[in-house]
């Protein structure tokens, strides 16, 4: 092939291409002139590899060819609109969509902690055949009170986020699996419930609650959000309705990782609640209010911002442009 004359045959709709390419708007004809360039300009990029493959046209080609189908396509980032969408549309109407799922979750798993806590109280060796007399004592009196001001503030409330996350990661992620999550969940319930019954049992109930609940009733909604979240993950694909299974995890499958997303700024804050609340000085009085009130306010959140979105047709999913830009384009 005769390189230098197949240029000058088609170099008029190249340079055409790329100032369709240059131009921040297109009118509707312009935009259909760029898709049938586009293919042309596609047919002679593979005729120049096949016969004749200069790199440097190759090259060329290749990355105006990255430049329109970017132009065709249109490219999507984040901007504060994005994300100010998210926090009072797309992530408080996915909390109240899923809200039977994470109320029950959060009632079944409040049962258990107070079942297996007046089991343990009532059953004291079960904290014998795990602990030393020595080791008790030393919970009971100091270690579980020193937890919450061994590290800085900052230091700790960073710690528990991080390990809060994972856990409600965890709960997200195996949520496919769906047993998984159940034994997570139990594990982190139960073992509360232990820690509860040690302390109530040798008479510091009154410190054990001054120190968990102004964070952990922010903390363990998280938790037991992220945990539903991963049980109607599994049940998605189990029981899809008139969807097919793999449309209907997908579907829930976007949702749970919005949710996942918006988790993270919760347990943000309850990360620091407990890092800087739960070990200040103020009465438990003013700290377990300050609990009381961040719930609310999640329940607030939930209820009225994301019942508004709701009703308003917000889903949760994500928005239909963006579902749309993930599925093939036809010639």
């Amino acid at each position: 092939m005769d390189l230098d004359a197949y240029i000058a045959t088609h170099v008029g709709q190249w340079r055409r291409l790329e100032e369709l390419v240059g131009r921040r708007r297109l009118s509707g004809a312009e935009s259909d002139e760029l898709l049938d360039l586009y293919q042309r300009v596609s047919t002679h990029l593979s005729v120049v590899r096949s016969a004749s493959p200069d790199p440097s046209l190759v090259s060329y080609l290749s990355a105006l060819l990255a430049r329109a189908r970017h132009t065709a396509t249109g490219s999507r980032t984040t901007t504060f609109g994005d994300a100010a969408r998210f926090f009072t549309q797309t992530f408080p109407a996915a909390l109240y969509r899923t809200r039977r799922w994470w109320l029950a979750t959060m009632i079944g798993s409040v049962v258990l902690a107070v079942v297996v806590g007046a089991w343990a109280v009532q059953h004291p060796e079960v904290f014998t055949q795990q602990m030393t007399r020595a080791e008790i004592d030393a919970y009971v009196n100091t270690d579980f009170e020193n937890y919450y001001s061994e590290y800085p503030h900052h230091e700790f409330a960073t710690l528990v986020w991080t390990n809060n996350a994972w856990v409600a990661a965890q709960c997200i992620a195996l949520g496919v699996l769906g047993l998984p999550v159940l034994f997570v969940l139990a594990q982190n319930v139960i073992s509360v419930g232990i820690a509860g019954a040690l302390m109530v049992s040798h008479d510091r109930g009154s410190l054990f609650f001054g120190l968990i609940l102004p964070h952990g009733l922010l903390e363990l909604t998280a938790i037991f959000v992220a945990a539903a979240v991963g049980l109607r993950l599994f049940w998605s694909w189990i029981e899809p309705g008139p969807r097919t299974r793999l449309d209907s995890l997908a579907a829930e499958g976007r949702t749970a990782a919005g949710i996942a997303l918006g988790l993270v700024v919760v347990l943000f804050v309850s990360g620091g609640i407990e890092g800087f609340v739960t070990p200040s000085g103020l009465p438990t009085w003013a700290r377990i209010v300050i609990g009381v009130v961040a719930e609310s306010l999640f329940f607030a959140y939930v209820f009225v911002v994301g019942g508004r979105a709701s009703r308003a047709g917000v889903t949760g999913d994500v928005a239909e442009r963006d579902q749309a830009a993930t599925a093939p384009a036809a010639a």
